[in-house]
């Protein structure tokens, strides 16, 4: 497991965050044709960096790791964003990641946080306390629609 820290993101993390951003979406090989033929699909704003809504997990080096963008919508929190740096997944990253943004979603007395996930990432919100509640529809096709209620967490 990396040993990792998060913290809020900068102006300064930008350029890293969409480096980081695309290497982790093309890493899918599912995916990555699809991708490859809507380039703006690749271009990762950085909107919630800005408004504060980012975080980014860093290792002891301060080199970036994966980042976490919520946002808050009617009723509840919205995941939008969880992307790990490729060379980084399955080290527990994004597990402290979704932690990080569950607990200030708590603190903040949402009662729910939810996410739309590919049907790859739907194990891994399922090992982190999410489960289905639908489906919706993305440029790419449907995909689950998953819900963590925190009330009972």
């Amino acid at each position: 497991m990396a040993h990792c820290v998060t913290r809020p993101a900068t102006d300064e993390d930008l350029p890293s965050l969409r480096d980081l951003y695309r290497r982790s979406s093309l890493s899918n090989e599912s995916y990555r044709a699809n991708l490859l033929a809507v380039p703006e699909a690749l271009h990762w704003s950085g909107d919630g960096v800005a408004a504060g809504r980012t975080l980014v997990a860093v290792d002891t080096d301060s080199r970036i790791l994966g980042f976490v963008t919520t946002v808050d919508i009617d009723g509840g929190r919205e995941l939008e964003d969880l992307f790990v740096d490729p060379d980084a997944m399955r080290q527990g990253v994004a597990t402290q990641l979704v932690q990080d943004a569950v607990l200030d979603a708590m603190r903040c007395g949402m009662p729910w946080i939810e996410v739309t996930g590919n049907r790859h990432a739907a194990e891994f919100y399922a090992s982190v306390g999410f489960v289905r509640v639908g489906d919706e529809q993305t440029l790419f096709g449907l995909a689950p629609r998953l819900r963590r209620n925190l009330a009972a967490t």
